[in-house]
């Protein structure tokens, strides 16, 4: 009996030791089963909002043909041969003066002068129109004829002078005062130049040099020279610079 239970001990202690030893087992394992469809795996493109394809967008083709035509801008209107000048500071009102081409004071300028117009030169050794950027020259009598520049040189800085050409009008304000002399080429230079009185530099504004003779200054003096067309040395300048422009 002692010797039968001392075998069964035995081999319940090999049991034991056994199952805790980590030694791999001899029986296959068993499989799983599961209730769930195993996942598909995509055959084709994703087509659901993740795509990086864009999908039904309009393509835009390229053209040779542009889409907006050219306008070409109108021309602008020739400037008429007489524009008018009004000067309320010295009672000067709509006084004509006449384009010409030609340089200030020449044998042109000056027969217009002498008929009671005042004058204003074109060309490459005149001036530029009214209103536009450069120096636009305009000469009178100051004594003689009709002299509607009689009182221009008593103008100071802020007076207006108005030039009414087409349906337009310029208004330009004076700024300062300058001298020309008749016998220094250097003076009739500047006061032809873009600037008036700075040769050299390249306008950017319109600009008038009303310009009259000095005979009562010079005579003053003592200078009684004059030129062939009975023009003093010097004249009076008054240089001024567009500040408006409005319908006529």
């Amino acid at each position: 009996m002692a010797g039968r239970l001392v075998a069964l001990l035995a081999a319940a202690a090999v049991a034991v030791v056994s199952g805790c030893s980590g030694e791999p087992s001899t029986q296959a394992p068993r499989e799983r089963r599961t209730t769930s469809t195993p996942a598909q795996t995509p055959t084709g493109p994703p087509t659901g909002p993740s795509s990086t394809t864009p999908a039904d967008e309009p393509t835009v083709e390229p053209t040779d043909e542009p889409t907006d035509e050219p306008t070409d801008e109108p021309e602008a209107a020739p400037e008429p041969r007489r524009s008018f000048v009004t000067i309320p500071a010295i009672g000067l009102r709509d006084f004509p003066v006449v384009r010409y081409r030609g340089t200030s004071d020449d044998a042109p300028g000056t027969a217009l002068q002498n008929a009671g117009e005042m004058a204003s030169p074109r060309g490459p050794r005149g001036g530029t129109g009214p209103g536009e950027v450069g120096n636009y020259i305009v000469t009178g009598h100051r004594l003689t004829g009709t002299a509607p520049l009689r009182y221009s040189p008593s103008l100071v800085r802020g007076d207006r002078i108005q030039v009414r050409t087409g349906d337009t009008v310029f208004v330009y304000e004076v700024r300062r005062t300058r001298w020309t002399s008749f016998r220094r080429p250097a003076s009739l230079r500047a006061q032809r130049a873009e600037v008036p009185g700075r040769p050299g530099e390249t306008a950017t504004q319109p600009m008038i040099t009303l310009s009259t003779c000095a005979t009562l200054e010079d005579h003053a003096n003592g200078n009684y020279w004059s030129d062939e067309f009975d023009n003093p040395e010097h004249r009076i300048d008054k240089v001024g610079v567009l500040v408006a422009t409005r319908p006529a």
